[in-house]
Order: structure tokens, then C-alpha cells, then sequence
């Protein structure tokens, strides 16, 4: 697999989780970049998350929606001092990464939807009339999930249990995006948004950036985000995994020859 020779690839999502995407790409050929545009921080104020892990045994549905969901979640579980979940208690998670993460805790989530989106859990969770479901994800976590849960019945507990904030830029990385690159990836709305902003603080057109490159994304979400903001999204991933974007780059450049 080495469709992706030569081209000189930008990963924008944290550097801490960037080893697995980046190993992929250089499968393919691809010579990565990394230029983390967001760090991964715990709430502020953790209270509220607090409360709502000390009241678990109210809940129905325990809904994590990103493997920062899962690590913000079990830290504070941790520090409280809670060694497991209510007996009571089901547990969903958004794709299979954030599955994995449940998993190595010792959980087997009760429902992981196909598709990976958050609405996609909807069927899963079975009839919500009266029931309650803590949704602990980022602080701009997008409510279309909430709402489709009171809509039909249940109540939504919406709890930051972690944030994003912009990244500072390397230097030598705005160099590299200056030299020119091939494609740029983008695996979260949080990702795009912090991108522009930084290229754009640099002195750089994140609309014609040097080598034209092309602009991919994990999923129709993010997406939507970079398109928002005038980014020509050329390719976005069938399947909302890291992997799957790979794969949709592979297919493009396959198209090409």
C-alpha cells in the first residue's frame, strides 16, 4: 500500500493522539506532519461532572461520544474515588475508538452504532420516555443529541467533562505549511476551527495555502465545519475512524492514475 508516496501529509488533530493516524500514512507511503492545532484539557470546574458520577445510580444511559470523553470521565472517577460503575447503568459509546478505550477500563458498552455520529446512538437507547441519560462530552459538543433525546421523552443531562483549546504553533511547522503540502486532515470541527486561526495568526491564507493541498476529513461533521468556513473539502471519510480516512485518501489517489 504506497498510494500515497511522496506526498506530504498534515495531521491537525493532538499530538498525543496522532501516533496510530500517523503510522497509517506512512503505510501508504505518505510522509506526515504534524501540526497539532488543540489540546485536550479536564474542566475547569469538574463540579457538575462530579455530581452527576457521584448520582450515576439515577441514570439510565451513560452516553461517551470520544476516547477524551472516556479519559476525563475515569479521571474523575478516579479522584472521587468511585471504583465502578452502578450495576444499573448502560453504557454507549460513539465508534469504535471510543469503545476500545471503555474496553481497556474493563467496560463492554452495551451499544456502539454503525455509524459514528452522535445521533446514530438514538436507536440503541431503546424507549427514553422518563429516562435519564448523562451525556458527558466536550464543553461545544453539539446539542442535536440532547435535543433528539427530550424529544423523545427522555431527559438530558448535558456535563463538560473536558474542553479544547488552540494549540501554539510550531514555528518550523508554519514553515512547512509555507514550503508547500499535499493534503491536510482534519478529525474534528474543534481541529479545522483552531487550524484557521493559527495559519491565519502566521500570516498565511488558510483558503490558498502554497501546494493548493487538498483538504480531508474524518466525517460529515467536521466536514460541514470546514466548509463553513470556506475550506474546499475534497475528500471525507466513509467511515468516521482514522482508518477510514486513510482508506478515502487511498481511493482518491487511486482515481487519479
Amino acid at each position: 500500500m504506497s498510494d500515497l508516496r511522496g506526498k506530504r501529509v498534515v495531521i491537525t488533530r493532538p499530538r498525543e493522539q496522532a501516533e496510530d493516524f500517523a503510522r497509517l500514512l506512512r503505510d501508504a507511503g505518505a510522509q506526515v506532519i504534524f501540526f497539532p492545532t488543540i489540546r485536550i484539557q479536564p474542566a475547569v470546574d469538574p463540579s457538575r461532572l462530579d455530581r452527576a458520577l457521584r448520582e450515576l445510580d439515577c441514570y439510565h444511559w451513560l452516553v461517551l461520544t470520544s476516547v477524551n470523553g472516556v479519559q476525563a470521565v475515569w479521571q474523575r472517577l478516579e479522584a472521587l474515588g468511585i471504583g465502578e460503575l452502578p450495576p444499573g447503568l448502560r453504557v454507549a459509546a460513539i465508534g469504535p475508538q471510543t469503545a476500545a478505550a471503555l474496553e481497556q477500563r474493563g467496560i463492554h458498552p452495551d451499544f456502539v452504532p454503525g455509524e459514528y455520529i452522535a445521533e446514530a446512538i438514538l436507536p440503541g437507547l431503546g424507549d427514553l420516555r422518563g429516562k435519564r441519560v448523562l451525556l458527558a462530552r466536550a464543553e461545544r459538543a453539539r446539542r442535536a443529541l440532547s435535543e433528539a433525546i427530550t424529544h423523545l421523552g427522555g431527559q438530558a443531562d448535558e456535563v463538560t467533562a473536558y474542553h479544547t483549546v488552540p494549540a501554539e504553533p510550531d514555528p518550523h511547522t508554519i514553515e512547512e505549511l509555507r514550503a508547500g503540502v499535499d493534503i491536510i486532515t482534519f478529525t474534528s470541527s474543534s481541529t479545522v476551527r483552531s487550524f484557521c486561526a493559527l495559519v491565519e495568526a502566521a500570516g498565511l491564507d488558510p483558503l490558498h495555502l502554497p501546494g493548493n493541498p487538498l483538504v480531508a476529513c474524518i466525517g460529515p461533521i467536521t466536514a460541514g465545519t470546514a466548509c463553513e468556513l470556506g475550506l474546499p473539502v475534497q475528500v471525507v471519510a466513509q467511515e468516521y475512524t482514522t482508518a477510514g480516512l486513510v482508506r478515502a485518501l487511498l481511493e482518491v489517489e487511486s482515481q487519479k492514475k
